[in-house]
């Protein structure tokens, strides 16, 4: 079966975000149209479907790293400021974004949080795992009846040649 650790980051990711746009639970919030992504960052996303991008890019997080919490996302999404002729300076991204986007996960029911053990933070539950695998087999599926395989090798032909001068 086929797993994220099998796709392209960036290619899921927007897969991703396509589907979590398509459930109920999980929307923009209305500030979501003016805030800034963190501190070091000079306007707001482009992007008009950025809210689903992040959220998918942390839900793909969860599922790599978990446990893991806000603290830690913050550290993953900050970036570092331009202070004009001060030396740059690493700041942390919004903790409300991350923090929002991990609750509307944890209301799908994506997510969970585990206070148990020694690492606290989010994990994924089972229905959020085959959530995630299901994307990624059915993106497979799409590149294999469109002809897309990775696995086709193109030779190329490299001289060894010195070019005259």
């Amino acid at each position: 079966m086929t797993t994220i650790y099998d796709m392209a980051v960036r290619e899921y990711i927007e897969k991703l975000a396509l589907e979590l746009q398509k459930t109920k639970g999980i929307s923009a919030p209305d500030w979501s149209k003016f805030v800034k992504t963190g501190v070091s960052k000079e306007r707001a996303p482009i992007n008009s479907d950025w809210w689903f991008e992040r959220t998918a890019s942390i839900l793909r997080q969860v599922y790599l790293k978990g446990p893991i919490g806000v603290n830690k996302l913050r550290n993953k999404y900050g970036s570092k400021k331009n202070r004009g002729h001060a030396p740059d300076k690493f700041f942390k991204a919004s903790g409300k974004i991350i923090r929002t986007a991990l609750q509307q996960l944890q209301l799908e029911g994506l997510i969970e949080t585990q206070d148990k053990t020694v690492h606290r933070g989010r994990i994924m539950t089972n229905k959020g795992k085959s959530f995630m695998d299901k994307i990624a087999s059915s993106s497979k599926k799409t590149k294999a009846k469109n002809g897309d395989n990775k696995n086709t090798k193109q030779e190329v032909k490299v001289s060894k040649e010195k070019p005259a001068n």
